[in-house]
């Protein structure tokens, strides 16, 4: 193995996955820290953990371990990836994981740059756009988990960070790798470990893959990881065969927890012309739903069935004011959890699901190890073989085109 990650939710890792794996690298998504080694022929592992909203500790040790893993395998870079538009609170984890691998890994000159222009994100002059809105204008506020007020991604992280932190502009990294090379060295001998990249397009964020290419940790989003296989290829280091892909026929159903406004929009479109059955959360939070009953329900529906507890920021706030923000999130999770596990019992081979703690929960009801990541959906989503009869994709909130969940069920057919 040649790069090891470490991804803070299930999604975020799905999304870096198809970045390696369209780069050419021979990539596995992990479950959790695996207990066997990792197949020879792994050229990037991606251990996927459910971190960004736990204790900060908890979020450390699980990382630290992810990272003693994927040591023992033989990784010679590793890559912290958490979600590019940085969810996460104040006393979040994204500072505190990314120091204790640093340390861990005596690293200096680290990264932090969640861009991934693909998908609106940018960075200008250290604040996070989505994108012609900056961060805290784009719907990210109303976020009920990890709401984003700041755009600065420079003084959110100092928040969580023990040390001060470093920026490299737009102007610097227009210039190439040498220059940010350069730059980062001149932001080390300030006394700064983390050191916000900004990055406009796509080319940006090559060239900081390139002076990236000696640096043992990087942190960002699944963008940063455009430019690191180059290095690897530049070097002889990748196999350079493609793996083909066996496409799978059967019932697709769709998973929707996640309340962004572009997952809002995609339930709207797809409720309109397939069988739809919104989630009652106050009976979830009475016990009074039964989830073998919806899993029979969406078996026995023609075309593309739809369960969703998604709603807009207002009704998600009364919920939370009513039952308690972390009870209710737990809840439905739960409920989403119990569900995945019986429509695959039941034959479902397709299962789409909608924003990353509701993909976390269909991870953890199936029970799985580890996914092979195969064609792309729509940017930072691909479809990902969970077993010989079981394809799924998992979507963060805010990814894919209005008519997304349509498209998903007819790419997860096609074999290449």
């Amino acid at each position: 193995m040649l790069l090891g990650c470490i991804g803070d939710d299930f999604t975020g890792s799905s999304d870096l996955g198809n970045t390696l794996a369209k780069a050419g690298m021979r990539t596995v998504q992990y479950v959790g820290t695996p207990d066997e080694p990792a197949p020879a022929q792994v050229e990037a592992g991606i251990v996927a953990l459910k971190s960004r909203s736990i204790p900060v500790q908890d979020a450390i040790s699980q990382s630290l371990a992810a990272l003693d893993w994927l040591r023992a395998q033989g990784c010679r870079q590793f890559l912290f990836k958490y979600c590019s538009t940085f969810d996460s609170t104040p006393e979040g984890n994204i500072g505190p994981v990314a120091e204790a691998l640093a340390a861990a890994l005596d690293a200096r000159q680290v990264i932090v740059c969640p861009a991934f222009p693909a998908t609106g994100r940018s960075i200008y002059l250290g604040h996070l756009f989505v994108w012609d809105r900056l961060l805290n204008e784009s719907g990210m506020q109303h976020h009920p988990l990890t709401p984003m007020t700041d755009p600065d991604i420079r003084r959110w992280l100092s928040r969580q960070a023990r040390g001060s932190i470093g920026h490299v502009d737009a102007a610097v990294v227009r210039q190439g790798a040498v220059a940010i090379r350069r730059a980062l060295a001149d932001e080390d001998s300030r006394g700064h470990r983390l050191i916000v990249t900004d990055a406009i397009v796509d080319d940006d964020l090559m060239a900081l893959g390139q002076a990236a290419a000696e640096l043992p940790l990087i942190t960002g989003g699944s963008g940063i990881a455009m430019g690191l296989p180059e290095n690897f290829r530049a070097r002889g280091e990748l196999a350079g065969c493609a793996v083909p892909w066996r496409g799978q026929a059967g019932p697709a159903v769709i998973l929707s927890g996640s309340c962004s406004a572009a997952t809002r929009e995609q339930v709207d479109r797809h409720a309109a012309r397939h069988p739809a059955r919104a989630l009652d959360v106050g009976a979830i939070m009475a016990g009074d739903l039964d989830v073998a009953e919806y899993a029979r329900w969406a078996l026995a529906q023609d075309g593309i069935p739809l369960i969703y507890s998604s709603a807009d920021p207002a009704q998600v706030s009364a919920t939370q004011e009513r039952f308690g923000r972390e009870r209710t999130a737990t809840a439905i999770e739960a409920f989403f959890c119990d569900l995945a596990g019986a429509l695959v019992q039941h034959g479902c081979t397709r299962l789409i699901s909608a924003g990353g703690e509701t993909s976390g929960a269909v991870v953890t009801g199936l029970n799985l190890a580890h996914l092979e990541i195969g064609p792309e959906i729509a940017p930072g989503v691909p479809v990902m073989r969970a077993g010989d009869n079981l394809v799924l994709a998992l979507k963060s909130g805010n990814f894919g085109e209005v008519d997304f969940f349509a498209a998903a069920a007819r790419v997860m057919e096609r074999s290449s």
